[in-house]
């Protein structure tokens, strides 16, 4: 099985007795900044997460005062960043029009595709500042916990960029179309409480209780009937997209897996038993 914790490239990972994997981005020195390869060794690795047993959660955060302050312009390196393990550097050729659009396409916006399908939840720790593709990258995990000190927006107009990785979409989506006009074309970089206001964070603590509050849910949600959690998951997902009719076929067909599994028939002797449901025993390696 390929190894799902440690270093790479631009972040790490750990993984708790719960099944709860914390990913934190480790470029604190650069505010935690990504760069392409950076999105790619994520992507890559998310793809072994979603498919990795152990793994039932995934709580993002970043090192250090930031949680994410977008993509790295700067064109610095400065730090010691791990080699990547599950991707190679891009060859982008000379800077133009076409290098930018496929290295957008190909190597930038599949991080926020991966995340928005990825059926196991995902929970922002939002320690520090989350700007540009850092409020995209928190934008697409399912809860956002929030310092009472953080900082969110977009920013790009500040430097003549555009939100090219699927931040404007997801601003459309959660403000809709006047409310994302006014954040991104204002410039508008709020902080915690009116974040929660929006409706961009779920829930805004101290601090220190960033990433203990993110942990506490992120284990609520792995001590859940995994399989049915993340079908419902992505039915509410597909919801958001489908007409009404479409939605409830997605529903349907997941109903005849899911009323068919151990955890339903678990369940329902439970409550007949009038005992605690033992969940996911399909789960446990033999």
């Amino acid at each position: 099985m390929v190894e799902t914790t440690g270093k790479f490239h631009g972040f790490s990972v750990s993984l708790d007795d719960k099944g709860v994997a914390l990913l934190t981005l480790d470029r604190a020195e650069r505010k935690n900044g990504l760069t392409v390869t950076i999105k790619r060794e994520l992507v890559d690795w998310m793809i072994h997460a979603a498919t990795n047993n152990d793994i039932r959660t995934i709580v993002v955060t970043g090192a250090g005062d930031s949680f994410c302050a977008g993509d790295d312009i700067s064109g610095k390196t400065g730090d010691a960043v791990a080699d990547p393990v599950f991707t190679d550097p891009l060859t982008l050729g000379p800077r133009n029009s076409i290098r930018t659009y496929n290295a957008l396409r190909l190597g930038s916006q599949p991080l926020s595709g991966m995340m928005l399908k990825m059926d196991k939840p995902m929970i922002a720790a939002v320690n520090g500042v989350a700007i540009q593709s850092g409020l995209t990258l928190a934008l697409c995990c399912d809860f956002r916990i929030a310092s009472r000190t953080a900082r969110l927006g977009s920013g790009t107009l500040r430097f003549a960029l555009t939100p090219d990785d699927g931040g404007h979409y997801l601003m459309v989506k959660m403000l809709g179309l006047p409310g994302a006009l006014d954040f991104i074309l204002r410039n508008r970089i709020v902080d915690a409480q009116r974040a929660l206001d929006l409706g961009l964070v779920s829930e805004v603590v101290d601090p220190q209780d960033v990433l203990p509050r993110a942990m506490e849910l992120a284990r609520e949600l792995a001590e859940m009937p995994q399989v049915v959690l993340r079908m419902v998951k992505r039915s509410l997902y597909v919801a958001a997209e489908a007409t009404y009719a479409q939605a409830m076929e997605d529903i349907a067909v997941r109903t005849c897996l899911t009323d068919y599994h151990d955890d339903a028939h678990e369940g329902i002797a439970a409550f007949r038993e009038k005992r605690k449901a033992n969940y996911n025993a399909w789960m446990d390696p033999e």
